[in-house]
């Protein structure tokens, strides 16, 4: 399900900024707990990663209150992409013996994925995909699932493997926002920036992606209809990256944005756009 302009395929999520309460406790979590390492810290802000690729920004707000489950838009959750199944199984393991809470764990037939929350009420998702080749159709649609997931197998997969953080390769995979209204949400993603719709679930999210992967995006309702955005004084979803492969492509994208009339600004990473539920997002290569 294709808009007339899209983007290109080539498109992937880049690095995701949230707001923190306590840098510390913020930084033991993602480090001990998650298995990301710190790359940069200064002036209350932290830089983490796998290499020398930043996948995390957090910026220290002291006081602010921990994100609410319901009545906000904002992030749902961010996923980090293990490169494989083995890799997952060693990240389990690590979660178990660490003591990290684990909220959920699923099989979507084109992934198998834990579900975190972070001291702030940042979701997190941590997964492996499968190959394209075992993706669930119908027909040319794709068809996601919610079935249980194989926790022994993955535990397997990774057996006998030490812990050393998250496997080199890994990145966010996608990013999962709660909106105000799906249609709204959609027109912005599909028709303006030019990602495809994938996946419609039950009428109150939308998964969207570019080259024919599952998802980069996905957008609920879940939260509420109409709900409005985290306040200032709230932990929350700063920005994130919608990152394209060169400047041609940016030049694309940005001038779909201009010819919606809608709002635009420079920023220290590229170019700054919300979505219509005031998520913000930043174009780069």
């Amino acid at each position: 399900m294709a808009s007339a302009a899209r983007i290109h395929p080539d498109t992937h999520i880049g690095a995701v900024a949230l707001v923190v309460a306590d840098l510390a406790r913020s930084l033991d979590y993602y480090q001990n707990g998650i298995g990301l390492r710190l790359l940069a810290r200064e002036n209350g802000i932290a830089h983490l990663g796998v290499g020398e690729r930043e996948l995390l920004r957090l910026y220290e707000q002291p006081g602010a209150k921990p994100f609410p489950q319901r009545g906000r838009s904002g992030l749902y959750h961010f996923a980090i992409l293990t490169p494989s199944r083995e890799a997952l199984g060693v990240t389990l393991q690590h979660l178990i013996h660490s003591q990290t809470p684990i909220g959920g764990a699923s099989d979507h037939g084109v992934s198998e994925a834990l579900y975190l929350t972070d001291p702030d009420g940042h979701g997190i998702e941590i997964y492996r995909d499968r190959p394209r080749s075992e993706w669930p159709m119908d027909g040319d649609e794709l068809r996601m699932t919610l079935d249980p997931l194989d926790a022994p197998g993955i535990l397997a997969a990774g057996a006998g493997r030490p812990w050393t953080g998250l496997a080199e390769g890994t990145t966010i995979g996608h990013i999962h926002l709660h909106v105000s209204q799906i249609g709204a949400a959609e027109s912005f993603y599909v028709e303006t920036l030019g990602f495809d719709l994938m996946q419609r679930y039950g009428g109150q999210a939308s998964f969207i992606s570019a080259g024919g992967y599952h998802h980069h995006i996905g957008i609920n309702t879940w939260a509420g209809v109409g709900v409005p955005p985290p306040s200032p004084e709230m932990a929350r979803l700063l920005w994130y990256e919608i990152r394209v492969p060169d400047e041609g492509a940016l030049e694309e994208a940005l001038a779909r944005v201009r010819a919606a009339q809608l709002p635009i600004e420079r920023h220290e990473q590229g170019w700054l756009v919300r979505d219509p539920a005031q998520n913000p997002v930043v174009l780069r290569t």
